[in-house]
């Protein structure tokens, strides 16, 4: 009875690995349809209208990407899926006293917002975090940015760079200035909550600091790897 059911396990297991490296190769080539996230919001039954449009990194205005690596994963380039060092430094922290901060990488919640549920359980994180690894050995950087801003919450019912682009300020995602990048990407942690339109104090001096962050990665340069 045991074996039969660890055998059972086992083929699952292996059908739900080879489901998720199937997916992960498909969305290498094909735009993601919708995401767990906005499946999410369809079934909530919120009433909100959900708006998403898909647009090319080429389409997308180069200080939104920065914007967003300044702020959620300035290691974007540099690691693998998942930033090791800065789990480590954050269970540091947490161990000395320090709240438990977040250390998820940008691959990690295109993981998460693609495939996965919100939450702050230890298997929904492994989850992420395999995924994340599988997704960066696969993708280049530029798709993985790029499928980023195009599901990412931007706030009730708003995925995607080029919708809140348009809500928030009316104009495309490829013009979008320095600030306005920066107010989005300043939303990204709590995006139900904090409003890009009409910023609260705590907002604001989230776009202070991702400007600064920006400024010291050297700008438009820090990405340029991305658009070669």
């Amino acid at each position: 009875m045991i074996r039969t059911f660890l055998r059972t396990l086992a083929w699952a297991l292996a059908g739900l690995l080879l489901l998720a490296v199937t997916a992960i190769l498909l969305f290498r080539f094909v735009n993601p349809p919708t995401s767990a996230f906005m499946l999410g919001h369809l079934l909530s039954g919120s009433g909100q209208e959900l708006q998403q449009e898909w647009v090319s990194l080429d389409d997308i205005s180069p200080w939104m990407p920065l914007a967003v690596v300044a702020s959620e994963d300035q290691r974007f380039v540099h690691h693998h899926g998942v930033d090791f060092g800065a789990i480590r430094t954050a269970l540091a922290e947490y161990r000395a006293g320090q709240g438990l901060r977040g250390a998820s990488t940008i691959t990690q919640q295109t993981a998460k917002n693609l495939f996965l549920w919100n939450g702050r359980s230890f298997v929904r994180k492994a989850l992420e975090a395999g995924l994340a690894l599988g997704i960066d050995a696969i993708w280049p950087k530029r798709r993985i940015i790029e499928v980023y801003l195009n599901i990412a919450e931007f706030g009730h019912g708003i995925y995607g760079v080029e919708a809140a682009s348009r809500f928030y300020f009316g104009v495309p995602a490829s013009r979008l200035s320095q600030i306005q990048s920066a107010r989005l990407a300043a939303v990204l942690p709590n995006p139900k909550v904090l409003n890009a339109a009409t910023p609260s104090a705590y907002v604001w001096e989230r776009v202070e600091w991702i400007r600064g962050q920006m400024a010291q990665l050297s700008g438009l340069r820090y990405l340029q790897g991305l658009y070669n």
